[in-house]
């Protein structure tokens, strides 16, 4: 996942059932799967830089989240302490991204296919 992009992590949520090691104190010990877990629980309706705040103090929720600061540490790390020190950055370089996003043309008619295993191609 493209650093950026994660950024779109900042508003939203996910099911216990995903999360229930990382967000103990919002998920049931048990049962309650489908409670929704704020993948952003500072501010979890605002859209803003503090996802990356958290993932820098190991708070991400996902483990893709969490993976951004992983691999080639400096690499993966420098573009998350930047967007979390400048949030005008990021909302800037997210708005470009989403927007070269949008252009990808989709696939028609025959072209490409449907995995019958998102993990291996048919």
């Amino acid at each position: 996942m493209n650093n950026i992009n994660a950024g779109g992590h900042t508003i939203g949520f996910a099911k216990c059932s995903f999360v229930r090691q990382t967000r103990k104190s919002v998920c049931p010990r048990r049962g309650g799967d489908n409670t929704p877990a704020p993948l952003d629980f500072v501010s979890p309706t605002r859209f803003d830089n503090s996802y990356f705040k958290l993932i820098l103090g190991g708070h991400g929720l996902l483990p893709s989240d969490q993976v951004l600061l992983t691999g080639n540490r400096r690499q993966a790390a420098e573009p998350v302490k930047t967007y979390a020190a400048n949030e005008s950055l990021f909302f800037q370089q997210f708005a470009k991204s989403m927007v070269k996003m949008g252009n990808i043309s989709p696939l028609t008619g025959f072209e490409g296919q449907v995995r019958k295993n998102c993990r291996r191609v048919n």
